[in-house]
C-alpha cells in the first residue's frame, strides 16, 4: 500500500523503524536479526537508509598516504527488496541527492519499480565529509527538491533518455524530511519552512521528522507547517539515547538541543547501559505523548539495532 495513504487513512498510531545497510562485508543477517522482534508490533512500513561514497585515506608501503572511495554501506535496493518479501510489509528506501548523478538516481529508481518498490524518501543528504559545505555530484541535484522533479518525471514517463519510445510511467509515492528545530543550513525558521513548503509543492505527500528530545518542538512545528498551509501528515522521529557520548555528539552531528532534564539523568549514568535505559525511558515518555496526541504514526531511528526499540514498543503499542 502506499504509505501516504496509509497515513492519511489512519485512526491509530502507527509503528515505523528505519534501518542502515551493514557494513560492506556484512550479511543480510544482521538486518533480519535487526526486524524479526520488532515485527511484533506490525510496523506498517520500514525505511533503509542510502549512504553517499566517503573518501579515506590508506597508508601505503611507501609511507605515502593514497586517496581511495568507498561506499561502505551499499545494498539499499538488495536489502529493501529482501525485507518486503521476507515480511510481507511495505519498504521505503531513502533516495539522496549526496554522491550521485541523475543517470545513477534513474538506474536506482528503475530498479525499484522492477521490484515493485513504489514508496521513497526523498532527501539531499549529508555533504562529503571532507567539505563544510553540499557540493553536488556531477551532473547530480544540488536540491531536494529537484530530485522530487525528476522522480515526477519518472511517474509521467519522462525518462532522461528523450528518444525512448513509448516509456512506461512509475508510480513512486515521495515522503521528505523536515527539521523541528531547523535544518542547520537555513538561516532561519521561516526560510526552512518556505524550502519544506516548495517541496510539497513539488510532490512530497507526507513528512519524516529528525530527531528531537523535547516534544514542544515538534508540536510547534507542526502548528508552524499548519499556519502555512501545510496539510500533510507530520510524522515524528525517535531516536533514543544509547550511550553517555551522545549527549555531547547528537547536538554536535544533527544540530539538536538535549534537554537538561535528559542530560542530567544521561550525566548520572555510570555506563552505557545504565545510559541506553535512561535513553529508554526518557523515548516512552516522548511517544506516549505522542501518541495520545493523536500522531498518525512513531517513527523510530534504530541505527542497526533493536533491543531498546523492542522495550519502548512494549510500554507505547
Amino acid at each position: 500500500m502506499i504509505v501516504a495513504e496509509l497515513l492519511r487513512q489512519t485512526k491509530k498510531t502507527l509503528f515505523s523503524f528505519e534501518l542502515l545497510p551493514p557494513l560492506k562485508g556484512k550479511n543480510i543477517r544482521e538486518i533480519y536479526d535487526a526486524v524479526n522482534p520488532l515485527m511484533e508490533f506490525d510496523p506498517s512500513y520500514i525505511n533503509v537508509t542510502y549512504h553517499r561514497e566517503e573518501v579515506v585515506y590508506k597508508k601505503r608501503p611507501d609511507g605515502f598516504l593514497e586517496e581511495r572511495t568507498i561506499r561502505k554501506r551499499p545494498g539499499t535496493v538488495g536489502i529493501s527488496a529482501a525485507i518486503m518479501h521476507k515480511y510481507n510489509v511495505e519498504v521505503v528506501p531513502h533516495i539522496i541527492c549526496s554522491g550521485f548523478n541523475r543517470q545513477e538516481t534513474e538506474d536506482a529508481l528503475i530498479d525499484l519499480n522492477f521490484l515493485g518498490i513504489h514508496n521513497i524518501l526523498v532527501l539531499r543528504g549529508d555533504p562529503d565529509k571532507t567539505l563544510k559545505t553540499f557540493i553536488p555530484a556531477e551532473g547530480g541535484h544540488r536540491y531536494a527538491s529537484e530530485l522530487i522533479e525528476q522522480v515526477n518525471n519518472l511517474n509521467q514517463g519522462r525518462y532522461l533518455d528523450e528518444d525512448l519510445a513509448d516509456p512506461t510511467p512509475t508510480k513512486f509515492s515521495i515522503g521528505i524530511a523536515g527539521y523541528p528545530e531547523k535544518h542547520p543550513e537555513s538561516p532561519n525558521f521561516d526560510t526552512d519552512i518556505k524550502i519544506l513548503k516548495n517541496k510539497i509543492a513539488s510532490g512530497g505527500e507526507y513528512i519524516v521528522t529528525q530527531m528531537f528530545y523535547d516534544n514542544r518542538h515538534y508540536f510547534s512545528f507542526v502548528e508552524k507547517c499548519r499556519n502555512e498551509g501545510i496539510d500533510v501528515p507530520i510524522i515524528p522521529g525517535i531516536k533514543p539515547i544509547s550511550m553517555k557520548s551522545h549527549i555531547n555528539l547528537l547536538p554536535r552531528s544533527f544540530y539538536i538541543d538535549i534537554p537538561v532534564e535528559l542530560s542530567s539523568e544521561i550525566d548520572k549514568c555510570r555506563n552505557n547501559n545504565e545510559a541506553s535505559e535512561a535513553g529508554v525511558e526518557w523515548a516512552i515518555m516522548q511517544a506516549k505523548e505522542l501518541k495520545e496526541a493523536g500522531v498518525p504514526s512513531i517513527h523510530f531511528y534504530t541505527m542497526g539495532r533493536s533491543a531498546n526499540i523492542f522495550k519502548i514498543a512494549s510500554e507505547v503499542y
